[in-house]
């Protein structure tokens, strides 16, 4: 095999539309733009979401409510789901994601207390619920609250 017998697959090169070459080409007179107007002209340049001068849909539709930047978005754990882990286990982000808890273990997690738990562990997180707290401490384990790190 050779440079010259490669060959690119059929369809891949397109040929350009080749405009404005007379009106026997299908693509004359007024180059596929049409009769007069703004869009016909050269240089425009219409921003998106322009009407025409009409109202645009983005100012006619009512506005409503707001969203808080500073918002805290915790993944949530029931506590029955930490009856899966071994005895006296260690439990952290990364093993919660391992096992398919949480989708990522860089975002906060808080602990609930939805369910019961039956085995002593010790919990790393970021948040927890008083009931969750007690709960895994009845059961002989420690919960350690960690502080929420700001990702850059």
């Amino acid at each position: 095999m050779r440079l010259n017998d490669l060959a690119a697959p059929r369809g891949v090169n397109k040929k350009n539309k080749r405009v404005g070459r007379g009106v026997g080409s299908g693509h004359g007179k007024t180059s596929c733009k049409g009769h007069k107007g703004q869009k016909a002209r050269s240089g425009r340049k219409l921003r998106p979401g322009f009407e025409g001068g009409q109202m645009p849909i983005s100012r006619r539709l009512p506005k409503r409510g707001f969203s808080n930047r500073f918002k805290k978005e915790y993944q949530i754990i029931n506590i029955e789901k930490l009856n899966r882990f071994k005895k006296d286990s260690t439990i952290t982000a990364q093993m919660l994601e391992e096992e398919g808890l949480i989708k990522n273990a860089h975002l906060p997690v808080k602990i609930l207390s939805v369910g019961k738990i039956s085995k002593p562990l010790n919990v790393q997180a970021q948040a927890a619920s008083k009931q969750a707290k007690e709960k895994i401490e009845s059961a002989g384990g420690k919960i350690e609250i960690k502080k929420i790190q700001v990702q850059k």
